[in-house]
């Protein structure tokens, strides 16, 4: 299994950045798919989740800037970010649930003028 993410970067307060996961090595379609995120000395907190059918849940400070969707012909789950604040500012981490758990590597998101 291999989640492999892409599209972190640094952007000013305020502007967008769009991360993407490619999943490898499983049936993607039947996966709870996710987002989480971690700073440094902080926990893992999740960020927003998408099920099999397409509902979506997000933590509250994101709700209204944050839009989670996957293409299951693509194997892949984006995370749109709009209206990004330095808080936002972490590791972003793409999961895949299914029973199991699994974890991409990871993407830095730094937000800063």
């Amino acid at each position: 299994v291999q989640l492999v993410e892409s599209g972190g970067g640094l952007v000013q307060p305020g502007g967008s950045l769009r991360l993407s996961c490619g999943a490898s090595g499983i049936i993607f379609s039947r996966y709870v798919m996710g987002w989480y995120r971690q700073d440094p000395g902080k926990q893992r907190e999740l960020v927003a989740t998408i099920t099999s059918r397409g509902s979506t849940n997000y933590v509250d400070s994101v709700k209204g800037r944050f839009t989670i969707s996957r293409d299951n012909a693509k194997n892949t789950v984006y995370l749109q970010m709009n209206s990004l604040k330095p808080e936002d500012t972490a590791v972003y981490y793409c999961n895949a649930k299914y029973g199991a758990d699994w974890w991409g590597q990871g993407t830095q998101v730094t937000v800063s003028s």
